[in-house]
């Protein structure tokens, strides 16, 4: 277990690299087909993954990801109200085909998973793409930090009902981690990075942005595992072996991505 679940991760940074890499159409493309994968999985739990509530979702996000590649800038509000109009018209038109929930969960899956997974491509857009780097820096390396300090020191339990594994010291650990990742990530490559930081600095900046990605990781990790409990299931999935679904092994990339765009966008406007 141990070496297939090294195996899919080593697999999964590759892919990483390769689909954020170059930019443009095929970043849009590929974190587009992610959201796809992580939506169907979602609506799996409600059985609508291949029934018309399903459908609207998927559309739905194939119409924002090709709007997000022509106008960059596209306001995601109105795309989710004309998504959540879609699904309403096919909840009334069909009654009493689907009940709420199997209505509810496509469009919850449209923010949870398409639009919060859309920020990766918007902060690849900004400067040189570099800053896309610390999504990964605050998920995957708090992650990592967390989970050695937790299983050295690690004593009084953060949420023993939802996650009993994890604990107090080791979320500390994680955050630390993750933030002093962040300073040197910011010390390094801070003048390549193509946007101003002020008199904050490079270093600082990117130290604040981890920060606050990795408080996002947890939450997200947190609350794919709420889910999960709800509905007595282990994994979203099996496309990933070791780890499970695409949400299984994104749930904390989806809420870390707004984060830092929001305080990247803060940043920009202090300096």
């Amino acid at each position: 277990m141990f070496w297939t679940r090294l195996g899919s991760g080593v697999l999964i940074v590759i892919a990483a690299i390769l689909i954020l890499w170059p930019g443009g159409l095929i970043t849009t493309a590929g974190i587009g087909l992610i959201a796809l994968i992580g939506l169907y999985e979602l609506n799996k739990i409600q059985g609508v993954e291949k029934a018309a509530p399903g459908l609207v979702s998927y559309i739905s996000a194939l119409v924002l990801y090709g709007l997000l590649y022509v106008m960059p800038q596209v306001e995601s509000m109105l795309f989710a109200t004309m998504s959540m109009t879609a699904l309403l018209f096919v909840y009334v038109f069909s009654y009493p085909k689907y009940r709420f929930e199997q209505i509810a969960t496509p469009f919850f899956g449209l923010f949870y998973v398409a639009v919060m997974l859309s920020y990766v491509v918007r902060i690849r857009s900004i400067g040189s793409g570099l800053l896309v780097l610390l999504i990964f820096i605050s998920s995957w390396g708090c992650d990592t930090c967390a989970y050695c300090v937790g299983m050295l020191i690690g004593k009084h339990k953060m949420s023993p009902k939802l996650s009993p594994k994890k604990s107090v010291e080791g979320a500390i650990g994680g955050l630390v981690g993750c933030t002093l990742l962040g300073y040197l990530f910011g010390s390094l490559l801070g003048g390549q990075i193509g946007l101003t930081f002020g008199n904050m600095g490079a270093g600082i900046a990117c130290a604040l942005i981890c920060l606050v990605g990795g408080a996002g990781s947890m939450i997200g990790d947190l609350a794919a595992s709420a889910i999960k409990r709800n509905y007595e299931i282990k994994d979203y999935g099996k496309l990933i072996p070791g780890h499970g679904g695409i949400l299984d092994r994104f749930d904390s990339v989806i809420f870390v991505a707004p984060a830092i765009y929001a305080v990247i966008r803060l940043i920009e406007l202090a300096a």
